[in-house]
């Protein structure tokens, strides 16, 4: 006798897209189990799995490598997309240099000194840390600078800017205002505000990926927590924010789940796939 062949669900979405920090990591950097049981069982019924994340390849590799990821990954706030199972860049957007001088001295102009560091385009590419400069606790390597200089030595994908006295979301509105006609200018998490090449965002990135993918905006799924992922909620079909994200991005979203210490992930996902 014969058995009929298990069910596989059919899911409305192909392209499943994920923040890191906030979203799909835990506060202590892993996935949890129920999370990664989720986003196996979407890719299991056809869907793909992309990550999309603000940091730049070499924060991001020791990550996708522990995961077991071997997909496309969005990194550098959508300057690269890199190929995980692969080791290698498939494209990459660099800012200029002089217009990101230019997009500084106007904001110092507007409001006094910054603190500063930058990300080094390339797959080892170092993030470079001025003085003055909150660098979060982890194991995220960085190299410290004496000379700010340095900073323009090599091409960058992002300059990271802080202030003494304005609070993240005042800072990149004050940046937004004098700059950015210039620069692109985003706030990824706390202490973390970056000017970036004029028009790129997570949107740009996941774009290109979705393309190679073979996936549409119309098939995308996508969660998030900061205001960096707005662009990506805008592309994607539906957005999905953490309980724990940023009121601007809760705005925007169509719907918002459990926090990343709660398997938000999971509870949506899930809920998909019983459906």
């Amino acid at each position: 006798m014969s058995h009929p062949a298990p069910v596989t669900p059919a899911l409305p979405y192909k392209l499943v897209a994920t923040d890191l920090d906030g979203t799909l990591l835990r506060s202590d950097d892993t996935v949890s189990a129920r999370t990664r049981e989720a986003l196996t069982a979407v890719t299991a019924a056809g869907a793909a799995h992309i990550i999309v994340t603000g940091r730049a390849v070499p924060w991001t590799r020791h990550i996708l490598d522990d995961l077991g990821y071997e997909g496309l990954a969005v990194c550098g706030q959508g300057a690269q997309v890199y190929h995980a199972g692969e080791h290698r860049l498939l494209t990459s957007v660099t800012l200029d240099r002089q217009l990101a001088g230019l997009a500084l001295s106007k904001i110092e102009a507007e409001i006094g000194p910054l603190a500063l560091a930058a990300s080094r385009d390339g797959i080892d590419g170092e993030v470079l840390v001025g003085p003055g400069y909150r660098v979060q606790e982890g194991p995220l390597p960085a190299t410290p600078l004496t000379d700010v200089s340095e900073l323009w030595a090599a091409p960058l994908n992002k300059v990271y800017v802080q202030h003494p006295g304005l609070s993240d979301d005042a800072l990149a509105a004050v940046a937004k205002e004098v700059a950015g006609d210039l620069v692109g200018v985003t706030m990824a998490g706390e202490g973390i505000v970056e000017i970036l090449p004029l028009g790129l965002s997570k949107a740009t990135g996941l774009s290109l990926a979705a393309r190679r993918l073979g996936a549409k905006a119309s098939e995308t799924i996508a969660f998030g927590d900061m205001p960096n992922d707005i662009p990506m909620f805008a592309w994607a079909a539906h957005g999905v924010a953490m309980s724990n994200a940023h009121e601007d991005l809760k705005s925007v979203a169509d719907e918002v789940t459990a926090s990343n210490e709660e398997d938000g992930i999971a509870v949506v996902l899930e809920r998909f796939l019983a459906s």
